[in-house]
């Protein structure tokens, strides 16, 4: 790890051995009511780092990295399908036995976190919900591209195309991904055998019915609102997102429409890395038990239940 991303980074973390036999890197900072971050794709555990150094003063935080992501194994015959990382998360919560869990879910981490909150609904307290998706939806020319034969190998894995793309689309204030951060968003992908997991998690988004991925998603867009119809959820969304765009979040709203909603207009797709300076103290105040259900903001400012602001 480069000296520059280490000193955004520093922590050394810990590894579970998988039934499958790979090892799984997670963070375990802190202690207190255990908070659990999944990342998504094509990012790793260092796309919590922001939110989970100051939350670990008061939370236990863990944040794993996906098997083939990040500092976790990189196998090359390994299926990475959506129900693997899902049974993956469930056994390091059991391992750890965490209870009272507040989880916290983005991109692909939302299918991922919230099939493993369906498995231990005993175990999840809260729900933070940032943009992502659990429906069945169209999914946008520039993504489809990378699943075509031998597209994907040359410009996910060859290129390293889908992780440069990130930093440039998936940011709404590109001023903030430069040096160390950059860095630490390509660090763990430096080579075509590290790549391997950005290519399996585009090419298992279910785009057809018969998709083995395809069951897995419908089995969540049915179970998640029943499961968590009166766990406090809050909803926190990039506006700028061309992948999750606000018509998710309404998605979102009507499936949950106890959740708490915070939107960011000037926040694209990773609206951790654009906005978490206004995101901590929501994160504080909501862990805290002090927010009002129901609520919808812009940019974080206070709103009676069920309206909505427009800043600027």
């Amino acid at each position: 790890m480069p000296e520059p991303v280490r000193q955004l980074y520093p922590w050394p973390g810990d590894a579970l051995e998988l039934s499958s036999g790979h090892t799984l890197h997670y963070l375990d900072l802190g202690s207190g009511e255990p908070v659990v971050m999944v990342h998504g794709n094509p990012t790793w555990s260092f796309y919590w780092r922001t939110l989970a150094a100051p939350l670990s003063s008061t939370h236990r935080i863990v944040v794993p990295d996906h098997i083939g992501s990040g500092l976790s194994d990189k196998p090359q015959d390994y299926s990475y399908r959506l129900q693997d990382h899902i049974d993956n998360l469930v056994e390091l919560i059991e391992h750890l036995d965490l209870s009272g869990i507040t989880m916290v879910v983005h991109d692909w981490g939302g299918p991922i976190g919230l099939g493993a909150a369906l498995v231990v609904p005993d175990r999840i307290t809260r729900l933070v919900i940032f943009n992502t998706s659990v429906f069945l939806e169209h999914v946008p020319l520039s993504i489809r591209m990378a699943r075509w034969p031998g597209v994907g190998e040359a410009l996910v894995r060859g290129l390293n195309g889908f992780a440069r793309a990130g930093l440039i689309r998936a940011i709404g204030d590109r001023g903030r991904m430069r040096g160390a951060i950059r860095q630490g968003y390509l660090a763990p992908y430096g080579s075509y055998h590290d790549r391997i997991a950005h290519l399996r998690f585009i090419r298992d988004i279910p785009v057809e019915p018969d998709h083995p991925t395809h069951a897995t998603i419908a089995r969540l867009h049915e179970g998640v609102p029943r499961t968590f119809a009166e766990t406090p959820t809050m909803l926190i969304w990039g506006d700028r997102d061309f992948v999750f765009t606000p018509r998710f979040l309404g998605q979102w709203q009507e499936l949950m429409p106890h959740a708490e909603v915070h939107r960011f207009p000037d926040a694209a797709h990773w609206v951790v890395e654009d906005a978490h300076e206004r995101i901590l103290p929501l994160m504080e105040a909501f862990l805290q038990g002090t927010t009002q259900e129901g609520s919808t903001t812009q940019e974080g400012s206070t709103t009676q239940e069920g309206s909505t602001t427009q800043e600027g």
